[in-house]
Order: structure tokens, then sequence, then C-alpha cells
């Protein structure tokens, strides 16, 4: 048997997303030493489409680490439309608040910081196995098997586990040590990739008495499309046309048609809100999935988990740099405090555009959701206040 190695750096990260190539490349610009464990293969992580629109401060984040493609092959969207029953009403994001957001697919943003890493010479550990944690109020260690086969043993002074929403880190915190917030959603969203020219020039969220669709882009020539469904839904038992026959019902209408192409993949994703408290254990730190999940509508995924990063860089450079812990102990509360806001516009912007299944009075909760959408929509103040929490809270 191949003795096994060893090797010691200052922050070891598990998980090589966005979130833990993005904190690396950080803490290299700052001359802190890291090494990224995975499990995923680079080319598996690259090929998992994921949701793509980039706040702001995501943005600002990406650019100001030197990490700029967004700027060139990125859309800034300055707005984004709501239709209710057929009828569009724009939410002027730059207007109302001076902030735009940008379409850019997360697995651009993975090959983006991949690729940095990769020209930095970064240590970053793709196809690992056998992963273990252990020592996280002392000097963690991580035990893994790299993809030749070889054992390793990673002494660092901290933990980052940004491995996802099936974290193994964040399950080796004492159950007494942590909290766990769970909520359920009754419908599921019907994606599909579709090969066609953009429908409009902005992502479209459209509420109808069918049901929730949302029109996004990925390129000039090929676009996602999703609609509400039940979360039972297989979706190999829908026919191209049962599909578009669902998303004309739901968006079409006043001179408005979707423009429509050969569907090259299909799949039904539930939704589920989750977050673990503390972010915190001792010298392990979550970030990302690993600590949060949001329902899709608010696209707040990515956005919370380069938040958490951000915060967290700040953190690790002021204890490295200056041996405080002043911020790394307020790293938990100071992460949460956009979590639960998150979550919160996320829960309130899936119930506000969604029909609920469940509803026993079924008219009520119609008319007054359309009560609550007109009340919004023909307000200045109701659409500063979803641009406000969709770009992200800029200064908050």
């Amino acid at each position: 048997m191949t003795e096994r190695k060893t090797h010691k750096t200052q922050v070891a990260i598990m998980g090589a997303g966005p979130a833990g190539l993005m904190l690396s490349h950080l803490l290299y610009r700052a001359g802190i030493d890291s090494t990224v464990v995975e499990i995923r293969s680079r080319e598996a992580i690259s090929h998992t489409v994921r949701a793509g629109i980039l706040e702001a401060g995501s943005v600002d984040l990406l650019v100001g680490s030197g990490v700029d493609n967004v700027l060139r092959k990125g859309h800034e969207h300055e707005g984004t439309e709501f239709r209710v029953n057929g009828e569009g009403h724009r939410i002027d994001f730059k207007g109302l608040t001076g902030q735009s957001v940008w379409l850019y697919p997360q697995n651009d943003v993975f090959d983006d910081l991949a690729a940095q890493r990769e020209a930095d010479g970064g240590d970053v550990r793709y196809s690992c196995s056998e992963t273990q944690v252990s020592d996280l109020l002392g000097r963690p260690k991580v035990q893994f098997k790299d993809a030749e086969g070889q054992e390793w043993e990673i002494e660092a002074e901290m933990l980052v586990g940004a491995d996802g929403s099936r974290s193994h880190c964040r399950v080796q915190i004492p159950e007494a040590e942590r909290t766990w917030y769970f909520n359920e959603y009754p419908f599921a969203w019907f994606g599909i990739l579709t090969e066609a020219p953009r429908s409009a020039p902005e992502l479209i969220y459209a509420n109808s008495a069918h049901g929730f669709a949302l029109i996004s882009q990925r390129t000039d020539t090929m676009q996602r499309m999703y609609f509400q469904c039940d979360p039972k839904t297989n979706p190999a038992d829908w026919t191209e046309e049962q599909i578009w026959e669902q998303l004309r019902l739901r968006v079409n209408g006043n001179g408005f048609e979707l423009k429509e192409g050969p569907v090259i993949d299909k799949v039904v994703l539930p939704f589920r809100s989750f977050v673990h408290t503390p972010m915190r254990y001792g010298n392990l730190f979550l970030a990302g999935d690993a600590a949060h999940t949001v329902p899709p509508t608010g696209a707040k995924g990515l956005n919370l988990a380069l938040h958490d990063v951000r915060l967290l860089f700040e953190s690790l450079d002021s204890y490295f740099k200056t041996g405080s812990s002043a911020l790394i102990d307020t790293y938990s509360e100071r992460a949460l405090d956009r979590v639960w806001k998150a979550q919160y516009f996320s829960y309130w912007m899936t119930t506000l555009l969604h029909t609920v299944p469940t509803e026993e009075n079924h008219a009520f909760f119609r008319s007054r959701q359309l009560g609550e959408l007109r009340s919004l929509l023909e307000s200045e103040h109701g659409r500063a206040y979803i641009a406000e929490c969709y770009t992200g809270w800029q200064g908050k």
C-alpha cells in the first residue's frame, strides 16, 4: 500500500465550485496559502447547468479580483418583466436603484475561476474520493484519496466547507451545536433548454391562472425556460407540444408570443429552503449551499455564496495578517443577516408568483395574490422594493 502523503496549508477548502474557487483565488491574491479538495471532476462541474443571474456585488467581486469575462461575455440586464395574466409590467432596476444584474451562467463563472486558479498554479485537487475531515476544534485535517489513488492528509489552520447542498463538512458538526431550518414547497419547476432565439431582451416572470413560468436566457440561440409543475412530474412523459402548450398558456398574450424551437433538455427541479446555523464551528466555516439553499425564484443562490466568500475572505485575511479574530468571530452572524433577508425574498417571490395547489380556498388565494401584484406593480415604491432586493441590497 502506498504511504499516505501529508501537506500543510493555511486554509483547506472542501469544494471547488464557484464559492470554493473564488475564496481560493482571493486568498492567493492576498498571499494566503490554500488547498482545495473536490470529489467531482472539473469536467462534471463545468457541465452542471445552473442559474445565471449575478447581482452587481457579485460582478464587482469577480471583476475586482481580475476575473472579468462577465463584462465581455455576459449580458447586462437593467430590468425584468413581470407578466400577470398575459399583461407585461417592466421593473426598471437601473432607474429605481441605479443597479443592474448580469446574465452569466454559473458554469461560466466556474470555468473562469478554474482557469484562473490553474494559471496561478493553485492547489486544486479534483476527482477526490474517501474524503474525511477531523480535528475541527484544533488544526483541521482533511483526508482523501486523489484521482491517481494516492492517499493524502492535509493539515490546515482553518477549514472551509464550500462543498454544496450535500455537504460532508456540515454533518461533522455535532447535532447539539447546530440548528437546521427547512421548508419544502408543494411544487417544482419543469425546466427546458431550447434551441431558439431570445423571446425578450430581459427575463420574464409570469403569473397566470395556469401557474408560474420563467422565461430565462442562455445565449443568442439557446434559451432556458421553466414552468411550475408537480414535484412528482416525470419529464420523460412530456412531449414538446405539451411543454410549449403550458408555456404559451402562462406567458403569451397582448401581442406577445414566445419564440419556440426544439427542446434539447428537460428536467424537474424540486424546491426547498434550508439554513444551517451557526455557519462556524471551531475552525470550520461553512459557505454557500453547504450552509443554505433557496428556491431559484429570486436568483439568490450563487449570489449568497459569493457574498459569504467576500465576508469570509475579509475575515481570514484580517486574521492571518493581524492575528485578530474579531472578524472571524462574527462571520456567522454577519453572513446570516443577508441569508435570512434572501430567504425571505426568495420565499416571498415564490409565493407571490406561484399557484399553491394545496390552498383550500383557491378563489380567495388567487384574488388576494392578484391584489398584491397590483399593489406592487402599480406603485413606484413597490417596484423599487423588488428592484432593491433583486439587485442585492447594494451598500447594505
